[in-house]
């Protein structure tokens, strides 16, 4: 007989809910739907409208945007408390499992299969038995590690590697933290590079340029998505100081992810998730990513074997969300 699972990827811009069915080892997207997050206000509240009453699901996990200890997260980017005994309360009693976006990110990228994956650049190690690395920019940033275990499988360990202290390369990066310093107690890696972290680069480098910024740009950056409107000028080539910020925010994103393989020893390789990769891929692909993800003085030729991979499939957290829920039945 067929289990019903609930599987959620919560993020602070939009949470995204999907129903799977479970027929042995297979699970099947019965239907999804996405939520903008600030809209409402508990992830119960989210799952009781997807949901409805009588919804006979078996087990549930969520995937959320910060630390989780002991069932409960403070999320980072939204104004909530997530609990996963209230969830499962709300949910009727339903076995439920609270865990980190990433962790989520990090067991649905290992079952994607290659049309939703690009091949930034090739792996040339046998990648078998050695760890994953994962990072997602995103509203936020994300980073976590796939610990292999043999056999194909891997116990996936969260991280607030975001929130480390932005480690600034060349002048013009050291310029920026300065800038920032400024304006932030604490200048992260999330605070450069993320949707927020694209913008901030772009004003530090409208302040610093004598080109004004078009009335078309301004327009645009006044609307929902100023990061959206700053990259889709950048590979345009519309705006000079959108595109210097994109190249700027691409070097750091290459220089995290390279620091997060070297640190879980990812030899497996490095999967680039969230929202913004599969949008600026063009950009990813020119070479300047690869440049800087080698750049590691006397690690670059190990990384110029390292996979790197981006994740073009918008459900991956959802589908590895579902994945850690089959495990409570």
């Amino acid at each position: 007989m067929a289990d019903a699972i609930l599987a959620g990827d919560v993020g602070g811009t939009k949470s995204h809910l999907g129903l799977y069915r479970r027929d042995g080892h297979t699970l099947t997207l019965v239907r999804d739907e996405l939520y903008r997050t600030p809209e409402f206000s508990s992830v119960e509240e989210i799952a009781v409208r997807f949901l409805g009453p009588d919804h006979g699901v078996r087990a549930a996990c969520f995937g959320v945007p910060g630390l989780v200890i002991h069932g409960r997260s403070q999320a980072t980017n939204i104004p909530w408390t997530i609990d996963e005994a209230s969830i499962a309360r709300a949910l009727g009693g339903t076995p439920t499992r609270l865990v980190n976006d990433l962790v989520a990110t990090g067991y649905g990228v290992i079952h994607l299969d290659s049309p939703d994956l690009a091949i930034l650049q090739r792996g040339t190690l046998d990648a078998d038995g050695f760890n994953i690395a994962v990072i997602a920019a995103g509203t936020g940033l994300g980073e976590a590690a796939l610990v292999a275990q043999g056999g194909g499988r891997f116990i996936a360990v969260a991280s607030e590697g975001g929130h480390a202290d932005f480690a600034p390369r060349g002048a013009e990066q050291i310029a920026l933290l300065s800038h920032l310093a400024q304006e932030f107690d604490h200048v992260s890696f999330e605070r450069v590079c993320s949707g927020p972290g694209l913008f901030n680069i772009y004003r530090f480098m409208r302040q610093a340029s004598a080109d004004r910024e078009p009335a078309w740009l301004t327009a645009q950056l006044n609307g929902d998505d100023p990061p959206a409107a700053i990259s889709e000028a950048a590979l345009a080539g519309r705006d000079p100081v959108c595109v210097r910020a994109l190249a700027m925010f691409i070097d750091i994103y290459a220089a995290e992810a390279a620091n997060l393989v070297l640190k879980y020893r990812a030899l497996g390789g490095v999967y680039l998730g969230g929202g913004i990769a599969p949008k600026i891929l063009p950009a990813l692909q020119d070479g300047r990513f690869l440049r800087s993800f080698r750049d590691k003085g006397r690690m670059s030729e190990v990384l110029g074997k390292i996979g790197v991979m981006v994740s073009l499939n918008p459900a991956a957290a959802l589908n590895g969300a579902a994945h850690l829920a089959a495990e409570l039945i």
